[in-house]
């Protein structure tokens, strides 16, 4: 599905559904040099069960674009934008990361959009390490190799997950490197500074209203589970759930356990 903003074309996938704003929506947000194709389990599935999707393509990532949008507050801006251009009066917002900040924060914008929160993968603050930085900036490739090596619990995932001769991390790795490709932009440097920059994660989460659900890795080294207690402080109407042998990359590490767990977080 393509939509105009501001003069710029922006893509969604709808999970291989005509998008429909009369039932519920589910607007999925991706995180650093991502697309919409994180979610596609996650998406297609939930498509073909009763909900319309969006599963965007930030500006200057994927079939979006450009430029990439500098701060996590400009892409909250931008996101509600998307949200009232669809027809949606209120939507259920799930993000992953980078994606998590930008649904917090435009929960914190407008809360009585947001009917549900899930955020995925999440921290706050969500401080990217100088050699990232340098590296996101100056040699693009060694950062995405230290994003797939952290993000992921193991190099090859047992049996063969989903599929024989599917590889996990170099499925990430392929995409990312197709992200820098695409878009001349450093968009994993700025990407990266958005997050390192982002201050106001805890006062969004006081203004949150919806019910949220903070789905989190054990084994993730990208934003550890115990980096998002500052912002569930501060949500009453909350639900956090730990996912087993899974690192930061839980989209596809462990696709069905996610989501199952959306599906009941979404019913109930």
């Amino acid at each position: 599905m393509h939509i105009t903003l501001h003069g710029k074309e922006i893509y969604a996938y709808t999970g291989g559904k005509a998008f429909n704003p009369n039932l519920p929506t589910i607007i999925f947000v991706h995180g650093a040099q991502n697309d919409h194709s994180v979610w596609a389990l996650q998406s297609r599935y939930l498509a073909h069960h009763g909900y319309s999707v969006l599963a965007v393509d930030l500006p200057g990532h994927g079939r979006s674009a450009g430029p990439a949008l500098a701060s996590v507050e400009q892409l909250a801006a931008w996101l509600l934008e998307l949200i009232a251009m669809s027809g949606v009066q209120q939507a259920y917002v799930v993000g992953h990361s980078m994606g998590s900040l930008i649904a917090l924060e435009a929960a914190g914008m407008a809360p009585e959009r947001i009917q549900k929160l899930a955020l995925l993968g999440t921290a706050f603050p969500m401080k990217v390490s100088d050699a990232l930085l340098f590296s996101a900036q100056n040699d693009e490739q060694s950062a995405i190799d230290m994003v797939n090596i952290f993000s992921h619990s193991s190099i090859a995932h047992k049996p063969s997950c989903p599929g024989p001769g599917f590889s996990v991390m170099n499925g990430s790795m392929r995409l990312m490197q197709r992200i820098s490709a695409i878009n001349p932009e450093q968009v994993f440097f700025i990407d990266f500074t958005a997050c390192n920059t982002y201050l106001n994660g805890e006062e969004a989460a006081k203004k949150v209203q919806c019910p949220t659900l903070f789905l989190l890795a054990k084994q993730d080294m990208m934003t550890p589970a115990k980096a998002s207690i500052s912002l569930s402080n501060q949500i009453a109407n909350k639900q956090i759930k730990l996912i087993d042998n899974c690192g930061h990359s839980m989209m596809s590490e462990q696709a069905d356990v996610v989501l199952d767990a959306l599906l009941e977080f979404m019913k109930n």
